[in-house]
C-alpha cells in the first residue's frame, strides 16, 4: 500500500478497533431504504464499502445486495469486520491503489471515512473502479451539538484534534473543486439516537476517536473522568444511567461523470 496513513489513525484505531466496533453508532435504517428508492440498487449491484472500518455500514449495504466488498487499510480494524461479516469478501488496500478492475463498481461508499483519504489520488481510483454514471457516496454520523451537552463535550475534545482530518472542518469538500471527475447529485440527512449508558454511548465512544485512541491510557482516564462530569452536570445522569445520544447522519452523492 502506498497510502501515508494518517497517524491518530494508524494508531487510535490500531489500539481501539475492538472498542470501535462496540460502542460506535450503527447507521438509521431510513438510509437503507433511500439508497434502494433513489440510487436504484438491488441485490445483484456490486457495492464497495471503501474504508470500512470494522465493517459498521455493512448492515445496511448487505440488506440492499448479495455483492457487497469491503476495503480497509489497517489491519485490527479488519480484524474485526472478518470476524463480524465473514460473508463479505474484504481486502486490505490503499485507497490510492485499489485491486479491482476498471468500470467494476454500481455504487462506492465511505462511511465514515471520506475525511482520512480526501485526496486526488483516491478520487481517481474511486472514478476508476466504478462504472459509467455510477454513484459515489460519502457518509457520516454527527454529534448533534444543538444539544448542549453534546456541544459542551465537543468543546472539551475540541483542543486535542490537532492536525486529524475531521469532518466537521468540511476540508474533505476541497478535491471536489475543479475537478471533471464527479458531479454532486444530492445531500440528504437523517436523525439518528444511539441509546446505551453513559460510560458506553458517550465515554467509551468519545474514547473510540481516533486521536483520544492514540493518546496514553492515563490521558484517556483523565478525559473519561472529564465526559462523566460534562454530562452529569447537564442531565444529573451517572455512568451507568440509560441515556440517548443523538446524531445526525450526513449522506453526500455524486455521479461519475
Amino acid at each position: 500500500m502506498t497510502e501515508s496513513i494518517h497517524p491518530a489513525a494508524q494508531n487510535g484505531f490500531a489500539n481501539a478497533a475492538q472498542l470501535y466496533q462496540s460502542v460506535r453508532p450503527s447507521y438509521p435504517d431510513e438510509i437503507t431504504q433511500w439508497l434502494v428508492e433513489h440510487l436504484h440498487l438491488g441485490q445483484q449491484d456490486e457495492l464497495l464499502d471503501l474504508g470500512s472500518g470494522t465493517g459498521k455500514f455493512l448492515a445496511n449495504l448487505s440488506q440492499i445486495s448479495h455483492r457487497v466488498t469491503a476495503v480497509e487499510p489497517i489491519a485490527e480494524m479488519l480484524q474485526q469486520l472478518r470476524a463480524r461479516y465473514p460473508q463479505v469478501h474484504s481486502v486490505q488496500a490503499s485507497s490510492q491503489q485499489l485491486p479491482f478492475s476498471d468500470n467494476l463498481f454500481d455504487a462506492v461508499f465511505c462511511a465514515q471515512s471520506f475525511h482520512w483519504f480526501a485526496n486526488a489520488a483516491s478520487l481517481k481510483e474511486i472514478h476508476r473502479v466504478l462504472k459509467p454514471a455510477a454513484k459515489l457516496g460519502l457518509i457520516w454520523n454527527q454529534r448533534d451539538e444543538s444539544v448542549d451537552w453534546v456541544k459542551a463535550l465537543a468543546e472539551c475534545i475540541e483542543p486535542y484534534e490537532s492536525d486529524t482530518p475531521r469532518y466537521h472542518r468540511q476540508e474533505w469538500q476541497n478535491v471536489f473543486n475543479n475537478q471533471h471527475l464527479f458531479k454532486t447529485v444530492d445531500v440528504v440527512t437523517f436523525r439518528h439516537v444511539q441509546s446505551g449508558t453513559v460510560e458506553d454511548v458517550v465515554c467509551k465512544r468519545l474514547r473510540s476517536t481516533s486521536f483520544i485512541a492514540a493518546m496514553p491510557q492515563a490521558q484517556q482516564q483523565s478525559l473519561q473522568a472529564q465526559f462523566e462530569h460534562i454530562v452529569f452536570a447537564h442531565t444529573g445522569k451517572r455512568p451507568d444511567e440509560q441515556i440517548d445520544f443523538p446524531y445526525t447522519t450526513y449522506a453526500y452523492f455524486y455521479e461519475k461523470i
